[in-house]
């Protein structure tokens, strides 16, 4: 995984912009990383978080801050590693074929931006080994982000 994280952060440092960075970051995972189905950005603007790049089906334009695995992701400041989203109370469907999330929030300098969110069609699909190499992920990807 190491390797991924150099050859992300290599990928990362060519960026000009908050879009290419997180537009190559979402196509990086969805093609290094078995089983997944979506891998994208919400970024918080207006008081919503509001879909940023992403690979994947079409998805929510805007999800309220507390609604979903996303917006409780948001508002807690917590990581939601989520084995079972038909379990979790208030889970949107954007795709019926997600059946794990991981959502990662994304904060610079004490800034929240938003969350990195992770949907595969496998259930449990987010192991520990897993889940530490995406929160490394983004805490690279934070290091080359404009704010």
């Amino acid at each position: 995984m190491e390797v991924l994280l150099k050859s992300a952060e290599a990928l990362f440092k060519e960026s000009k912009n908050n879009t290419s960075l997180l537009a190559n970051a979402s196509a990086f995972i969805m093609h290094t990383i078995e089983n997944l189905n979506w891998v994208g950005f919400y970024i918080y603007e207006d008081n919503a978080l509001i879909v940023g790049p992403f690979q994947g089906k079409p998805a929510c334009v805007e999800i309220e801050v507390g609604k979903g695995v996303c917006g409780n992701a948001f508002k807690d400041n917590s990581v939601f590693n989520v084995p079972n989203v038909h379990l979790f109370e208030d889970h949107i469907a954007c795709d019926g074929a997600s059946n794990s999330e991981l959502v990662i929030p994304l904060v610079k300098n004490g800034n929240k931006i938003g969350v990195f969110d992770i949907d595969s069609p496998i259930y449990n699909r987010f192991d520990k080994d897993l889940q530490n190499f995406l929160e490394m992920f983004a805490k690279i990807l934070l290091n080359y982000y404009h704010e």
